[in-house]
């Protein structure tokens, strides 16, 4: 199986380059919103959110930054096929305008715009990102009716394009090679995700500016498989330094993304070129953690009652019995392209072979 990756330089609110209906699967976080490391980013996309800005009128900065982002909703909803899914990784802010305090709630916001674009909200995720800075607790200390929450999470919003996809006799065997196993079935769908740390946001590169702002490589990987199926294209309009590419590229599938930085962009395709790595461990992973459930199974006298055949495993359902793990085995460019192919791995996997690779992601 091949996959194609496309990174386009082009502006978030108008998919160039990216067909209607195309998409099978969006992965995105957007710039927050009154988040001030942004503040440049949406003066330039919106005067009337500069100006609120500067007169202190918080709430009118908010609508306006969003406004800025709903165009990029819409496409969005262009691009995604029917039945398809769009995942936003988005924060609330907290900051004191003109000397007023205020929570922005960002992602109620984006779901009422996705709402407006007919797209369906189904159940959400709360990532916690706890804050360990002993400066973190915001207001009047330890004296009542002045203090504030601390906000130590984001959220993850799920949105799908009509009703549920249908999938034709070939996208069937692709989608039954797709399933994940019950075990991360059972920790995936959870709504609440505290196991994931918050990524290195520090850019080398001085061409760039001085923090990336991306989510943990793991974040989209785990979408991505939760919400496509091996083959599928996979869009990121706001790539950055390629987390989603990459992630899709560990997970079997082709992907798009775009960036107004061609600085990201170079960035992103040396992390496509060099993502094996982490595929490959992350793939070996699935597998011995597998194996590790059934020891467990196997200790409390409870064997599962079917077997992956591709893998020659057991598994707890009948929808795990086609399920296969792949990892590229070759990734290389051609032009402004970057491909990869990708092989499944055995359930028995020998010491010193991909299961040993390496346990980080590769660096932007």
């Amino acid at each position: 199986m091949r996959t194609t990756h496309r990174l386009l330089l082009g502006d978030a609110r108008q998919l160039t380059g990216v067909e209607t209906g195309s998409v099978q699967l969006i992965v995105t976080s957007p710039p927050y919103p009154m988040v001030q490391m942004w503040d440049e980013v949406f003066r330039a996309l919106s005067p009337a959110a500069g100006a609120a800005l500067d007169a202190g009128q918080g709430m009118a900065c908010f609508e306006a930054q969003h406004q800025a982002l709903d165009a990029v909703w819409a496409e969005c909803a262009r691009a995604l096929c029917d039945g398809g899914f769009l995942c936003v990784n988005i924060g609330d802010a907290t900051r004191s305008v003109d000397g007023e305090f205020c929570l922005y709630p960002n992602h109620a916001r984006v779901l009422t715009a996705a709402m407006r674009l007919g797209l369906t909200p189904l159940p959400d995720i709360l990532w916690r990102k706890p804050n360990n800075s002993p400066n973190k607790f915001m207001g009047s200390g330890t004296l009542p009716a002045g203090a504030y929450v601390t906000y130590e999470h984001e959220y993850v919003l799920i949105l799908r394009k009509g009703g549920k996809r249908s999938f034709s006799k070939a996208e069937q065997a692709r989608r039954a090679a797709s399933a994940f196993f019950w075990e991360e079935r059972n920790q995936w769908f959870s709504d609440l995700w505290a196991d994931l740390p918050g990524a290195d946001q520090r850019l080398l590169d001085p061409a760039t500016r001085a923090r990336s702002a991306a989510y943990p490589l793991e974040l989209p990987y785990r979408l991505i498989l939760m919400y496509s199926i091996e083959g599928d294209l996979v869009l990121d309009p706001f790539l950055g330094t390629g987390t989603t590419s990459a992630a899709a590229l560990a997970a079997g599938r082709s992907s798009v993304g775009l960036d107004l930085d061609a600085n990201l962009l170079a960035l992103a395709r040396a992390r496509l070129l060099n993502a094996r790595p982490w595929a490959e461990a992350r793939a070996a992973a699935r597998i011995n953690d597998h194996r590790a459930w059934l020891h467990q199974r196997a200790a409390a006298g409870r064997p599962p009652g079917h077997v992956a055949e591709p893998l020659g495993l057991g598994v707890m359902t009948r929808q795990e019995r086609q399920l296969r793990v792949t990892t590229p085995g070759r990734v290389w460019a051609e032009g402004e392209q970057v491909y990869a192919e990708h092989s499944p791995l055995p359930g028995e996997l020998k010491e010193g072979s991909v299961a040993s690779g390496a346990d980080e992601a590769p660096k932007g």
